[in-house]
C-alpha cells in the first residue's frame, strides 16, 4: 500500500498532509503525483469525490516549494480551471489547507461578484491563480492578468466544462499561455470532444484511469420510479421524508422549477433550498453552508450549480428530471457514495423522458431497477415511446397530494435509503483520505 510519505513531497506538504490525518493517498493520488513530480502532462480520468484536487494540488505546492521564485506580475505560477464558482472557491480552500506550513500567494476568480478585489489580489501576481474561465478572460482582456510566464495550467472537470460552452473561452486563454509548461487536465468522463481537446492540450502525457469513462460508483444504488408528471413532487417528498435519507440532492432541468420544487418541500417540512445560476453568490454560500450544517436537509439543483457540491455524507441524490446528456447523469450520482460510503441515487422519469433514460441505460452498461410499489407509479410512463422535450423538460407543474409516509411508507423492493447507516460522521475509525 502506497502512503503519502512514500511519495516524497516537500516536509512542509507531509506535515499539513499529517495534521489532517491523511496518511494513504486515493488511487487517482497515487497514481498521478509521481508522473506530475517528474514534470509530465497528464490526463486523470477519475470522477467528483475520488481525491483529485489533491492529485494536483500537492505537486504544485512542490513544484513552488523546490523551485522557489517570486510569482510574475499580474501573472501566476500555477492555473486552476474550474467550471464553477464553488468548485473554483473549494478548489482554492484546499490549496490554502496544504499550504499550511508554507508561504503561498493564491487569488481566486469568477463572476457573479464585483471585480474590484480580484484585480487587486493579481496586482502583484500569485503562486496559484484558481478561476472560472468566463471571468478569467474578460480580466486578462482588461489587462489586469498576464499569463505569460506561467508553468502549470489544470483544467478540473474539463467534461463540464465543455459541457457548459466554454471551450471557446478556453482555446482563447490557452492561446495566451507559454508553449513550456505542464498541462494537466482532469474529466469523469471521455466523450471524444475531450480526447479532441486533450490530444490538442497535452504532450505525451501520463494517462491515469482510477475508473472507467461514463461508468456509474459501484457502491452507488440505482433505482428509477416512472411517474406522471404532476406527481413528481409529490413523489419526491414520498421519497426525501424518510428518517434514513439524511442529506438529499434533488435535480431538476431548469431553475424555476428547482425554486418550485424547494417551495413545495418547506411547506410540506422538509428544510429545503434551491441553488442554481440566478441565486446570488450569497444566497448559494448560505444555502451550502446549512447544507453542511444540517440545517438544510434538501439541496434543489441544477447540474451547473451542482459541481460545486462537494459534501462527503450526502445519502442520496434524487433525479426529479433526467438529465438529458447521459454522462450529466454520472455526474449527478457521483454526489452520493463519497468517502468510501454507500448512497442512493433514485430517479423519477415522466413519459417524455424515457426515450432519455434508455440512453442512460446504454452508456452506463445495466439496466436501472424500477420500483413499482409506491401510490405514483404509470403503466404509461413506463411503456412511452414518446420522444423527450427539445428543451429543459419534466414537468412537476401539478400540486400533487403531499402523502406522508406512515410506519414503513415508501418504496418497496429495492427500497430507496435501505441499510443506510444515516450516520452523518466518516465511517470507521481509519486514517482519513485527502479529499
Amino acid at each position: 500500500m502506497t502512503t503519502f510519505a512514500q511519495l516524497h513531497l516537500a516536509e512542509p506538504i507531509q506535515r499539513a498532509l499529517a495534521d489532517e490525518g491523511y496518511v494513504t493517498p486515493t488511487p487517482i493520488q497515487a497514481g498521478a503525483i509521481p508522473h506530475l513530480l517528474e514534470g509530465r502532462d497528464l490526463l486523470g480520468l477519475a470522477q467528483t469525490g475520488t481525491g483529485k484536487t489533491a492529485a494536483f494540488a500537492l505537486p504544485i505546492l512542490h513544484r513552488l516549494l523546490t523551485d522557489r521564485k517570486p510569482a510574475p506580475a499580474k501573472g501566476a505560477r500555477a492555473l486552476v480551471l474550474a467550471p464553477t464558482r464553488e468548485l473554483a472557491a473549494q478548489i482554492d480552500d484546499s490549496f490554502k489547507a496544504y499550504a499550511k506550513h508554507m508561504r503561498l500567494s493564491h487569488a481566486v476568480i469568477f463572476g457573479g461578484v464585483g471585480q474590484g478585489r480580484q484585480v487587486e489580489a493579481m496586482r502583484r501576481g500569485v503562486d496559484v491563480l484558481v478561476a472560472a474561465p468566463g471571468r478569467l478572460l474578460d480580466l486578462m482582456g482588461q489587462g489586469h492578468i498576464d499569463l505569460s510566464q506561467l508553468e502549470v495550467l489544470v483544467l478540473d472537470e474539463a467534461d463540464r466544462m465543455l459541457d457548459m460552452g466554454f471551450v471557446r473561452d478556453i482555446r482563447r486563454i490557452v492561446a495566451q499561455l507559454p508553449r513550456e509548461r505542464q498541462t494537466l487536465l482532469f474529466s469523469a468522463t471521455m466523450p471524444k470532444s475531450i480526447e479532441e481537446l486533450a490530444h490538442s492540450l497535452l504532450r505525451d502525457p501520463a494517462t491515469v484511469e482510477v475508473t472507467p469513462p461514463s461508468s456509474t460508483v459501484d457502491r452507488i444504488r440505482q433505482a428509477v420510479m416512472f411517474v406522471e408528471a404532476e406527481n413528481k413532487k409529490a413523489a419526491t417528498l414520498l421519497l426525501v421524508d424518510n428518517p434514513k435519507v439524511v442529506r438529499a440532492v434533488v435535480f431538476t432541468l431548469m431553475k424555476h422549477e428547482a425554486n418550485k420544487v424547494a417551495e413545495f418541500l418547506n411547506k410540506n417540512g422538509i428544510p429545503s433550498e434551491a441553488i442554481h445560476g440566478n441565486k446570488s453568490q450569497g444566497a448559494r454560500e448560505r444555502a451550502m453552508n446549512g447544507f453542511r450544517a444540517g440545517s438544510v436537509k434538501v439541496l434543489v439543483a441544477t447540474d451547473i450549480a451542482a459541481r460545486g457540491i462537494d459534501v462527503d455524507d450526502v445519502s442520496h441524490v434524487f433525479n426529479y428530471d433526467l438529465p438529458n446528456v447521459p454522462e450529466s447523469y454520472v455526474h449527478r450520482i457521483g454526489r452520493t457514495a463519497r468517502a468510501g460510503r454507500e448512497g442512493w441515487a433514485v430517479s423519477l422519469c415522466d413519459p417524455e423522458q424515457r426515450a432519455w433514460l434508455r440512453d442512460i441505460e446504454k452508456t452506463i452498461g445495466k439496466s436501472v431497477a424500477v420500483v413499482t410499489d409506491h401510490p405514483y407509479h404509470s403503466e404509461a410512463a413506463q411503456n412511452s415511446t414518446m420522444r423527450p422535450p427539445v428543451l429543459g423538460g419534466g414537468g412537476g407543474r401539478g400540486r400533487g397530494g403531499p402523502p406522508r409516509n406512515g410506519g414503513g411508507g415508501g418504496p418497496r423492493g429495492p427500497r430507496p435509503g435501505g441499510g443506510h447507516s444515516g450516520g452523518r460522521g466518516r465511517q470507521g475509525g481509519g486514517p482519513r483520505r485527502a479529499a
